[in-house]
């Protein structure tokens, strides 16, 4: 990271008041309650010790014993309210920064998604905003409420008795020094700890997301001595910060017990001269036992903050990603009666990452409104990589691409992808119902033009199959589909949308001849009213497109139709004449 870069990130405590400010109100009511908790807590050395000297003058001690009762029952009780109030408020402090990060996290970049590991960007969104809780209560209201009532205390010690506080003061500055030291050491063990714990995450998605292949593979015992090397780290990360932590809170534990035996020395030789009488030392060791409180409480904030500032750290390095602009709400889609879109690549070249070759090498081709084009060639020629640049997943290096006449750039992206209709090469289904994911890209469609699509995509068979028709759960990524089920059901997904510009990749490949003969009839008829791209090896796809684009090594070389092609582009005539082969077999 560059210094211009460090220099702009905010520090820890800056993006924790971010988080915190729309809370702020019931914040500070949960901090007052803590501190009447403490005032109260203050009070009842100096009604002992008023205690003490109405029982050495046999004066009547009944109001003094109302008076202690009652401060005892309102610090249990204010001190309950003010724990649930800071408590629900961290909690919603979590369910802030959770919502921003899920948001940010859904408008992310592809190529910064490619960058990423989703295992890790998990742990960010469960296990680093989880430790906002703590240090939302512990470190900013803890430091806070126990600092105030530690000034208060030290003050009503001065007034018990200057030397004695004294005394006491040098041990806790002598302990400070050392805490001095271990603080810095517990933020970098907790920064370590949750990386390893966004490491194991990432660990554990890889092996879950190919389960199939791991099993098939027999490589179960290498993947788990992974997940367990990851899991130990995290281990060991987790115990170093847990040392740390433990070493402050005891330094902070031993200094008082230190203060207080040597408040007990040298207050019991000021009682032996004369200096001070008993109920004095008393009310003195009364607020030194009381000093511990807001001295750990004050400890615990400074080591939780070490550690939710490493968690703070995680979350903006993860809303530092590249990120397209929000938009204001869903887009509406096209109506049926749209005008079909018109497309056109001039001199496009494009790169996945600067430390990759080219996969386009000036790139030009028109398609005009209507009709079905389709993009032929050898694998690795580019011609998926043309569908993610109209989606604009990626902007290219160079050259440009338009809609209808415009730039994509100019175009808003909801605007853009809500005319565009995208069946994916691998088909993807989302856990869920059948119906939640042929809905997914217009839920407001009606049943009736579902029932119509269904029945278009030949899936109307399968939904009277399943036990509970569109209401059918489909497993994690369509497990319980067919490859050829799961192909359908994005093609109707993607119907549903009423595109203007319809894109077809590899999108019939896993089905049978019957349901490919069907598909595409159908594709031929949407082709009529919309403007349809498909990537395709297949002949008996490729034949029926009204002009072909082959590609190889990222150029296009040759545009036609099937016949003119065969005649005149020897690498297309091969690929045709290697087609007619496998049909024949």
């Amino acid at each position: 990271m560059s210094t211009a870069e460090t220099a702009a990130v905010p520090a820890p405590w800056r993006l924790l008041l971010g988080y915190v400010r729309p809370h702020r109100w019931s914040l500070l009511a949960g901090a007052l309650l803590s501190l009447v908790t403490g005032a109260t807590g203050l009070l009842l050395p100096l009604v002992a010790r008023g205690l003490i000297d109405d029982l050495a003058a046999d004066r009547a001690i009944t109001g003094a014993l109302l008076a202690l009762s009652a401060l005892v029952v309102a610090n249990a009780g204010v001190g309950a309210l003010g724990s649930y109030v800071l408590r629900r408020t961290a909690e919603s402090v979590v369910l802030g920064a959770r919502r921003a990060l899920s948001s940010y996290l859904l408008r992310l970049r592809i190529a910064a998604v490619d960058r990423s590991e989703p295992g890790d960007l998990m742990a960010r969104i469960t296990s680093d905003t989880t430790l906002l809780r703590e240090v939302t209560t512990d470190s900013l209201v803890g430091l806070g409420t126990g600092g105030l009532t530690l000034v208060a205390t030290v003050v009503l010690m001065g007034v018990v008795d200057p030397v004695l506080l004294g005394v006491t003061l040098a041990v806790v500055l002598g302990a400070g020094t050392v805490l001095g030291v271990i603080v810095p050491r517990i933020n970098r063990a907790s920064r370590q700890a949750q990386d390893a714990v966004g490491v194991m995450g990432a660990s554990l998605e890889r092996v879950l997301g190919a389960l199939r292949t791991v099993k098939a593979s027999g490589a179960e015992d290498r993947e788990e001595r992974t997940l367990h090397a990851a899991a130990e780290e995290s281990w060991r990360q987790s115990v170093r910060a847990a040392k740390w932590s433990a070493a402050a809170g005891n330094t902070a534990g031993l200094a008082m017990q230190t203060a207080f035996i040597t408040v007990l020395a040298v207050g019991g030789a000021r009682v032996a001269t004369g200096a001070i009488d008993i109920a004095t030392l008393v009310a003195f060791l009364l607020y030194v036992f009381y000093l511990m409180s807001p001295i750990q409480q004050v400890v615990g904030a400074v080591t939780q903050y070490q550690t939710g500032a490493a968690a703070l750290s995680r979350i903006q390095e993860a809303l530092r990603l590249p990120a397209e602009p929000a938009a204001v709400g869903p887009e509406p889609l096209p109506s049926p009666t749209a005008e079909p879109a018109a497309l056109a690549f001039a001199d496009v070249r494009f790169r996945y990452a600067d430390d990759l070759p080219y996969v386009h090498h000036g790139v030009t081709f028109e398609v005009p409104p209507r009709g079905m084009t389709a993009f032929v060639g050898p694998s690795g020629a580019g011609k998926t990589t043309v569908f993610s640049l109209i989606e604009r997943f990626y902007d290219p290096d160079s050259g440009t691409i338009t809609l209808d006449g415009r730039p994509l750039t100019d175009w808003e992206l909801p605007r853009l992808r809500s005319a565009i209709g995208y069946v994916e090469q691998d088909a993807p289904v989302l856990s869920g119902t059948l119906r939640d994911n042929l809905l997914l890209g217009n839920p407001e469609a009606g049943d009736d033009t579902v029932r119509r699509v269904l029945k278009t995509t030949r899936l109307d068979d399968l939904v009277a199959r399943l036990p509970q028709g569109l209401d059918t759960l489909v497993g994690h990524r369509g497990t319980k589909l067919s490859g050829g089920e799961r192909q359908r059901v994005a093609i109707a997904r993607a119907l549903l949308r009423s595109p203007r510009l319809l894109l077809l990749d590899e999108a019939t490949s896993q089905l049978d001849a019957v349901n490919e003969a069907a598909l595409r009839d159908t594709v031929a008829d949407v082709a009529r009213t919309t403007t349809v791209l498909v990537v395709a090896h297949r002949l008996s796809t490729v034949t029926s497109a009204d002009r072909i684009v082959v590609m190889d090594a990222g150029r296009v070389r040759a545009v036609g139709t099937h016949r003119e092609l065969v005649a005149a582009d020897p690498l297309y005539a091969e690929l045709a004449a290697t087609q007619f082969l496998a049909t024949a077999e």
